[in-house]
């Protein structure tokens, strides 16, 4: 079954991440940075070895982000962001393709581990099925 697992962040993040801190993330340094980087090349190599790895990707920073809405009138509404009432949006993601809920859990639980650092804000890493051709799931338990 496939699964998109997904982790997020938010737009302070992504500047911590340049170095520059807030009161919502502490600036990251070079060290900070190559430990996030080589785990999830870790992580990646692991699921591509293991077969398990379908696609992933990093996301670029909340403020490149663009939505688009049909307007009152039927005309699309554009709007670039960042956004100040978004608190945290998809940072990344995978798509994976395991033999159950309780692998991909595994996984997820692993990725959750990604060194980071101290005060660093903590967002769950989010597990989805993802429904067949068919429109469904062929299966939810694990």
């Amino acid at each position: 079954m496939k699964y998109l697992v997904m982790v997020q962040g938010s737009q302070a993040d992504y500047e911590a991440m340049g170095g520059t801190a807030s009161a919502a993330s502490p600036a990251w340094s070079e060290k900070d940075l190559k430990a996030m980087f080589a785990f999830m090349e870790d992580v990646n190599n692991d699921l591509a070895e293991s077969g398990e790895m379908v696609a992933g990707n990093g996301l670029a920073a909340p403020a490149m982000t663009r939505t688009v809405l049909p307007g009152p009138d039927g005309r699309p509404v554009i709007t670039d962001g960042p956004y100040g009432e978004t608190k945290e949006l998809l940072a990344g993601y995978w798509v994976l393709d395991c033999e159950s809920l309780d692998r991909v859990t595994e996984i997820a639980a692993r990725i959750a581990l990604c060194p980071q650092p101290e005060g660093a804000p903590v967002y769950p890493v989010v597990i989805r099925p993802i429904m067949d051709d068919g429109g469904e799931i062929t299966s939810a338990t694990g």
